[in-house]
């Protein structure tokens, strides 16, 4: 796994007063695919705001680390069961047309493994929206 985050997801009770708050805090230019999410291109990561983060109710965080490949997700969760930790979501293919899967830290901490065919992942690991 490269040393990288690339999106960081915070769970929200109500999107469109969560998104309207970061927009008054002076982020811009949001991605909204849906009523159930938005993103904001944050330097070389994206903020989404989500309000189905892992199936729970807000407030809650998950991290994603974005590769260049669906077998990279496999390897991914591969290692990170190998290190310790354990599947939170089995990979699978997801409905906005990319392959994601989790795994969580020792501790609990989730942290999705995903490929978006639709997202631009720099050689350097920065993740832009497309």
């Amino acid at each position: 796994m490269e040393q990288r985050i690339s999106l960081v997801t915070l769970g929200v009770t109500d999107l469109a007063r969560a998104r309207a708050f970061y927009e008054a805090m002076g982020w811009h230019d949001a991605h909204q695919p849906d009523d159930e999410v938005a993103f904001f291109q944050a330097g070389g990561m994206i903020l989404g705001l989500w309000t189905a983060l892992g199936g729970h109710a807000a407030p809650g965080i998950e991290l994603a680390h974005n590769v260049r490949s669906p077998s990279e997700v496999d390897a991914v969760l591969a290692e990170a069961v190998h290190a310790g930790g354990t599947i939170a979501r089995p990979a699978a293919h997801a409905e906005w047309g990319g392959y994601t899967g989790a795994f969580a830290d020792p501790d609990g901490h989730v942290w999705e493994v995903a490929h978006n065919p639709d997202w631009e992942l720099a050689a350097d690991g920065t993740v832009h929206l497309s």
